[in-house]
């Protein structure tokens, strides 16, 4: 496995290193992690910022250097916290745990040391690794545990990596939400106490709190100056993020698996490995640290598509919903090709023979075409696509199944359940989730894109849906003894499954979806091209939504698609299609709508949008951000900005709130060369208007930065796009 629970670490070119030669620096280009490491000693964690400080300096200044690098519970006082406790075979609940080996291991692309650490009486092993790139400021963290008592073990808490930070006026920025309400932001100070995030969903981490987490050190979190961390648990699955704030001292900050109903057992020899954590630092506020984060995913294989840009495409889900018919799939591929788009995605209700997929309470897991939908089958889809010269994508959900359906009836045994309980459903009354630590369900998984790849290898894009949480906590295929395994096993399974699929297609395009963005995670994000942000799509609650996903999401992994209007959840409130097309050029552009009620003005506008977006793409897509005006801040604007080298910059300004002589701030743009020279251009001009008057005027890079722009944005939802070069 790419991430996690990747058994042994294949390293290169080790080269071991004395245990007690003391000081140990964990480096990257612009940051470093000070560690101490003496054999029969314990692994110290003293400094992580900046390459502005040595142990040597700290120690002179009076610093507290004496931090446990991975506290263990019967190490640590009753003061802290541990990050680390097991049960041993004999039901001893110590650890006492010795530095005995330190290697330093140069792999091309990251230098990885390792500190091998084991217990004073007991055969118990854990090993702790940190991972710092050349070219990019980040540093992974993660623990591996062996052992060989002569029982079995279990691990009662295992996070995956602890740093301590000097308290101060440090703050937290976190995301919180719901289905439809993903990624909101809360920033507040760290107080006094225990402040923990955790999500406990079972197979989606993302929709309540998010896996991710932004440190401010230097009070109020802000977007281009303060010296700030970012933390990201690279997993799928439950999860807690723990912060213990010591009076008057320090904050203590924890990052792993939920342990609850999840204490692991694990087998003598048997190795279990911990979700690598990412941590990034600058200096240039949270803008600075995503803009790490983004290079991180691209180029160092966390997501996918790496540098690629993504297609603009046409989804059927909200344009006509299950009532999917061939002649309706072949007039909105004419008119995402007549927008100008480059792929059609035929979504959910497409399937299903015995249990046509009518409504969605059957048929998940029958995954053969409904003929009397579709009587000429998804070749006649490709076909057409292939008329019309763009590309064909369909949706599936391969995780779950229906209890009205061919699967459940031929494989009751395949689901999650508890033999004796009540069997909880969900969506549609009838929807349960496949057992996928059962290895006959990964083959399975694995059959419904191998065999749909198999058949229609025009398929270009799949979209892979995720409806249900974990409601029946219980397996059939794991023995009595491990039943606790199941929320880290089920994850190793699907885990597993996706690395099969993409060594056979790797270029097949598959967008991570679950009911909306549950599943917006670098545990994942290495196995599938794009995330969908939210069910979602309203245009003014995408704005706060797409600012909270890009503190950690580069631009080119977020699915943003223009909505009809007025739309489902906002009443009566109308917000112009020009606004609507801005937003979602934010990210990966799509649209999301039924063409034939569009009317002319919203055609018009979606036609200079595409043709607009295309030439935008690549600054966009894999460009450097810098969030401007945050939506939070309350200044009846928000601005972002996305330059590129010398291909320029793109710049977004939304109008979120409007009063009658509304003062509005002047945009100060970031990240140009104050001695350049640039010329603006305003893209995807309303239909019916001129450019602004800033169109084709040109400015010196340091006006733009340090006295900056009056945009107009006279009416309500007003929004510009400028093409800067």
């Amino acid at each position: 496995m790419r991430k996690v629970f990747a058994g042994a670490l294949m390293l290169l070119t080790s080269l071991p290193l004395m245990a007690w030669q003391g000081d140990v620096v964990v480096e990257t280009p612009n940051t470093q992690m000070l560690l101490t490491a003496r054999e029969g000693g314990d692994l110290q964690q003293s400094y992580y910022g900046d390459k502005s400080a040595t142990l040597q300096q700290l120690r002179d200044a009076g610093a507290d250097l004496s931090f446990h690098a991975l506290p263990a519970f019967g190490t640590v006082d009753a003061v802290h916290t541990p990050a680390l406790q097991v049960q041993h075979f004999d039901g001893d609940l110590n650890l006492e745990l010795q530095v005995t080996d330190y290697s330093k291991n140069d792999n091309g692309k990251a230098v990885i040391h390792t500190f091998t650490m084991k217990d004073k009486l007991l055969p118990f092993t854990v090993k702790v690794f940190y991972k710092a790139y050349k070219d990019v400021d980040v540093i992974e963290t993660w623990t591996e545990i062996v052992h060989q008592e002569k029982k079995a073990v279990t691990l009662k808490r295992f996070d995956s990596g602890h740093l301590v930070l000097r308290q101060g006026d440090v703050w937290i920025t976190h995301l919180h939400g719901n289905w439809a309400a993903e990624t909101q932001v809360t920033s507040e100070p760290l107080t006094q106490g225990m402040k923990t995030i955790r999500n406990s969903d079972g197979t989606r981490n993302s929709h309540l709190d998010a896996p991710e987490i932004l440190i401010s050190l230097d009070g109020q979190p802000q977007e281009l100056t303060g010296r700030t961390i970012g933390l990201a648990l690279c997993w799928s699955g439950n999860y807690e993020l723990r912060v213990n704030t010591i009076s008057h001292k320090e904050h203590h900050v924890y990052a792993g698996i939920d342990p609850t109903a999840s204490e692991y057992v694990l087998e003598p020899k048997e190795v279990f490995e911990t979700p690598h954590v990412a941590l990034a630092y600058s200096a240039e506020g949270m803008s600075g640290v995503s803009r790490i984060f983004h290079r991180w995913a691209r180029t160092e294989g966390f997501l996918h598509r790496g540098m690629q840009t993504g297609d603009i495409l046409l989804n059927s889900w909200e344009g006509i919903y299950l009532d999917i018919t061939e002649e309706k799939i072949i007039k909105m591929m004419d008119d995402i090709a007549a927008f100008g788009g480059e792929l059609f995605v035929m979504d959910d209700g497409w399937f299903g023979d015995k249990y046509p997929r009518k409504v969605d309470n059957s048929s998940l897991g029958d995954w053969v075409v409904d003929k009397n939908k579709l009587p000429n089958g998804i070749k006649a889809l490709t076909d057409a696509a292939k008329q019309r010269k763009i590309k064909f994508g369909i949706w599936i959900e391969p995780e779950m199944t229906n209890t009205v359906s061919e699967l459940y009836e031929q494989h009751p045994d395949w689901v999650l359940q508890r033999p004796g309980r009540e069997l909880r459903q969900g969506r549609g009354g009838t929807q349960v989730v496949l057992d996928m630590t059962n290895p006959k369900v990964q083959d399975f998984v694995f059959s419904i894109v191998d065999n749909l790849m198999t058949e229609y290898p025009e398929i270009a894009y799949i979209k892979w849906d995720a409806n249900a949480p974990i409601q029946n906590y219980g397996s059939l295929y794991l023995p009595k003894a491990k039943q606790n395994n199941l929320n880290i096993d089920y994850h190793k399974g699907l885990i597993k499954t996706l690395e099969r699929i993409r060594a056979k297609y790797p270029d097949l395009v598959i967008q991570d979806c679950a009911s909306g963005g549950g599943r917006a995670n670098y545990g994942l994000l290495p196995y599938f091209d794009e995330f969908w942000v939210s069910d979602n799509t309203d245009a003014l609650q995408r704005v706060y939504m797409q600012y909270g996903t890009s503190l950690f999401f580069p631009a080119n992994a977020m699915a943003c698609h223009i909505n009809h209007c007025p739309y489902w959840n906002t009443g009566k409130r109308v917000i112009p299609v020009k606004f609507r097309c801005d937003v979602a050029m934010s990210g990966r552009l799509g649209i999301e709508l039924q063409p034939s009620q569009m009317t002319d003005e919203e055609r018009q506008q979606c036609t200079t949008c595409f043709a607009d977006y295309k030439q935008l793409r690549p600054i966009v897509q894999t460009g450097d951000i810098y969030r401007l005006i945050s939506p939070y801040d309350k200044k009846g604007v928000a601005s972002h900005l996305f330059t590129k080298g010398n291909e320029g910059a793109v710049l977004f300004v939304y109008k979120i709130e409007n009063f009658y002589d509304q003062p509005l701030p002047r945009i100060r743009l970031a990240g140009l060369d104050p001695g350049k020279t640039y010329t603006l251009t305003e893209k995807n001009v309303a239909v019916g208007q001129r450019p602004c008057q800033l169109n084709g005027k040109t400015f010196t890079g340091r006006f733009l930065m340090d006295v900056g722009i009056e945009v107009p944005l006279w009416e309500e939802y007003a929004s510009r796009v400028f093409l800067i070069k």
